[in-house]
């Protein structure tokens, strides 16, 4: 449906309210803008009182009437160098043009909340927004509040605010300031943070900026990264700190008493290990989760997970991740982070976890979730630009770096996909770059409508990174192969994001529980097929050749890799750990 042509905007086209006076320009050049605009009056004065009502003291709201105008408000917000939160917009019989106004605002302002706001009961509107959604135009829609203190209104307002702040990291607060260069550690512990839910600032060592920085901290020669801890009392300043370092200095390094044998260990904080977490402590069992980076696994990377059930409006992995992480920690779980499983003793009532640190967890259970690794390009060039252009995972983190920029994504599954679309909101071309000929093969097909609907995204098929180039240690280039004809050339890359394969972290279970050819850990009736009952009992689904041990999510063999099936199996398997420990309880 085309719109009609707009008149000249008049000084009644933006308000401070539905009757207020034109602003010209905005008024609070700190505050993010939330943008609303609706042709129909009803609606814009609901939305503009709602807005303001609640947001106005952490936004500034924008209401425009014409579309149009509203226009030249975004271009004028670009201009400025605004950040742009939210734009919300009507779509029904009395304004037909919201969705395509909204369409059109993804390319001038690609990294803010785009919502349609619907009337109840106008069900007639649903194809339109769905396939809207589906193509990316449209990140969700949201019902017109129709009573006073409409909180599921707000709920879905609130929780696009929160993943849009958190992508963009602009709270404000820096618990941490890490200060270095561009290079595998300095990543590292940002992107730990980050995930941590650890308010973190970064400066390069080279700016002025760093260096009053350190002259602050006394710091003349430092050895990088720096980090200064603000949160402590007093604060403290680590120079290269080690992950024991870190444990010590955030005040992680709680002892284990090695009196006290818990009735599982978890190892790996992903989304089947936390699942795990939280039935295990809600029903009571003395629950220990060992996590060596971030809670969230592979999946709390991932900027939208939109099939997860229960979440039609769609959720970040970390989000998803953090309430898991809150609920299991209000049951009772204890967390052990920064530290990882080295070794693994299975005696018939006990088995000793060995850690990192150089303590070890006795535990009469011990489930295994320590999921996967992107696979490594084995490439030595790139290799040596982690960091420093080459990231393995990370695109949440490092996207808004990436502004302006040309990045290639490797890899065809949906952490490929989301990766990509977040890194569209920022970066000027994303190259999609896929081994097989297809890629709706391995990916949801939800992820490649909204690919093949973003102008800034290519997808190139049956072709391979073989090379990198860099200028003063800062990747520039990349060589991209046809894997058919051998085809090489260069093209110009600022970031290189790999999310490929699946490396299963079980190399630290070697000699304990039989694993396949790839790594991944036997379970069920796979491990009782190679080595036999256990017991004369057939092993449970869930349970590895070893008595006791469990395997979960990605780790085990013939998982389904979506964040449902393995939060299924985190729930699944403190059955079979009640099963196993029944009869020892009864002895």
């Amino acid at each position: 449906m085309s719109e009609p042509r707009d008149e000249t905007p008049t000084r009644d086209d933006t308000h401070a309210g539905p009757s207020g006076s034109h602003v010209a320009a905005p008024a609070v050049p700190d505050l993010p803008v939330i943008v609303v605009v609706t042709s129909d009056d009803d609606t814009r004065a609901v939305l503009d009182s709602e807005m303001r009502r609640r947001y106005a003291t952490d936004y500034e709201v924008l209401t425009c009437r014409r579309y149009a105008h509203a226009q030249a408000i975004l271009d004028g917000l670009r201009r400025w160098e605004r950040d742009v939160a939210m734009i919300l917009s009507f779509y029904g019989p009395k304004d037909p043009h919201g969705l395509n106004f909204l369409r059109r605002a993804r390319s001038i302002h690609p990294t803010a909340k785009r919502v349609v706001v619907v009337e109840w009961g106008n069900f007639d509107s649903r194809g339109p927004i769905f396939r809207a959604i589906a193509e990316g135009h449209v990140e969700n829609f949201l019902i017109r509040p129709e009573r006073a203190r409409d909180e599921e209104f707000h709920g879905g307002v609130g929780d696009l605010l929160h993943d849009w702040h958190w992508a963009q990291g602009t709270s404000g607060f820096e618990a941490v300031r890490v200060i270095g260069h561009h290079d595998e550690r300095t990543h590292t512990l940002r992107d730990a943070f980050a995930r941590n839910h650890i308010p973190v600032g970064f400066y390069e060592a080279d700016e002025e900026s760093s260096r009053r920085i350190l002259r602050g901290l006394g710091l003349d020669e430092p050895e990088f990264p720096v980090l200064d801890l603000r949160f402590t009392s007093p604060p403290r300043t680590l120079q290269n700190p080690s992950d024991t370092d870190l444990v010590e200095a955030f005040g992680l390094t709680t002892q284990l008493d090695p009196d006290v044998v818990w009735d599982t260990v978890v190892i790996g904080a992903g989304p089947a290990g936390l699942a795990a977490a939280v039935y295990a402590a809600s029903e009571g069992l003395s629950t220990l989760v060992v996590e060596r980076e971030a809670i969230g696994g592979q999946a709390g990377t991932s900027s939208l997970i939109r099939n997860y059930p229960g979440f039609a409006r769609g959720i970040s992995g970390n989000h998803l991740a953090f309430r898991s992480f809150h609920q299991a920690w209000m049951f009772g779980a204890v967390f052990h982070f920064f530290r990882s499983a080295t070794g693994l003793e299975v005696d018939d009532d006990e088995h000793r976890v060995l850690m990192s640190d150089g303590t070890t967890a006795r535990t009469r259970t011990t489930i295994v979730a320590t999921g996967v690794d992107y696979r490594r390009l084995d490439l030595p060039e790139v290799e040596d630009l982690i960091g420093r252009g080459v990231f393995y995972g990370a695109a949440v983190t490092e996207a808004r770096s990436m502004t302006g920029f040309p990045v290639h994504v490797i890899g065809g599954g949906n952490s490929a996909g989301q990766a990509a679309l977040h890194l569209a909101k920022y970066a000027r071309h994303v190259t999609l770059l896929v081994r097989g000929a297809d890629v709706s093969a391995s990916m949801s097909e939800y992820l490649v409508a909204q690919l093949r609907a973003t102008r800034n995204v290519e997808i190139r098929h049956l072709v391979e990174v073989t090379g990198a180039r860099a200028v003063d240690g800062r990747l520039t280039e990349v060589e991209v192969t046809g894997r058919e004809d051998g085809a090489a050339e260069w093209a110009p890359c600022q970031g290189l994001f790999v999310l490929i394969g699946a490396s299963p972290h079980t190399t630290w279970l070697e000699g304990v529980v039989e694993r396949d050819e790839q790594g991944f850990v036997l379970v069920g009736a796979d491990a009782t097929e190679v080595t036999g009952t256990a017991g004369g009992r057939f092993r449970q689904p869930l349970e590895t050749t070893a008595s006791g041990v469990f395997a979960i999510g990605d780790t085990r063999r013939g998982s389904v890799k979506r964040v449902a099936t393995a939060v299924g199996d985190g729930a699944a398997v403190v059955a079979a750990v009640h099963a196993h420990l029944a009869p020892r309880t009864m002895q």
